[in-house]
This record gives C-alpha cells, sequence and structure tokens, in this order.
C-alpha cells in the first residue's frame, strides 16, 4: 500500500493531467492513445486508494475550485 506521502505526490500530479474530454488527436497526435491510457492509469490507482478523482483537484487547490451549485 502506498504511503500517505506518496498518495498526495500522486493526487497533486494528477492535477496537472489533461481530463480525459481534452485528449484528443489535434492535442496529441499519434500519443493520443498512450496519454488516454496513461491517465485512465493514475485514476484506476486514485480510485483503488479511495480516493475520488473528480474530487483531486478541490482537495489539492481549494480556493481555485468553483463553488457547487447544489
Amino acid at each position: 500500500m502506498a504511503d500517505e506521502d506518496t498518495l498526495q505526490a500522486l493526487k497533486v500530479a494528477f492535477t496537472f493531467m489533461p481530463h480525459p474530454m481534452e485528449i484528443n488527436r489535434f492535442e496529441y497526435g499519434d500519443d493520443t492513445d498512450k496519454v488516454q491510457a496513461q491517465v485512465k492509469f493514475v485514476r484506476e490507482v486514485l480510485a483503488h486508494h479511495g480516493i475520488d478523482p473528480e474530487e483531486v483537484s478541490g482537495d489539492i487547490n481549494p480556493d481555485s475550485e468553483p463553488n457547487s451549485c447544489y
């Protein structure tokens, strides 16, 4: 199991990764499939450790995350 510092580092790095909807052939060319697979892998590792990838950005940068409309 990963230690807390490693998970925190993964979460920080994840905030710099493109969102899956941003990964396209125009931006990434022949690397599109590879980039999609890498992002998917990181998302799966976060989820395996009980971390919701959709919540990571707000956790790492709470001041820059928009307020929920709910």
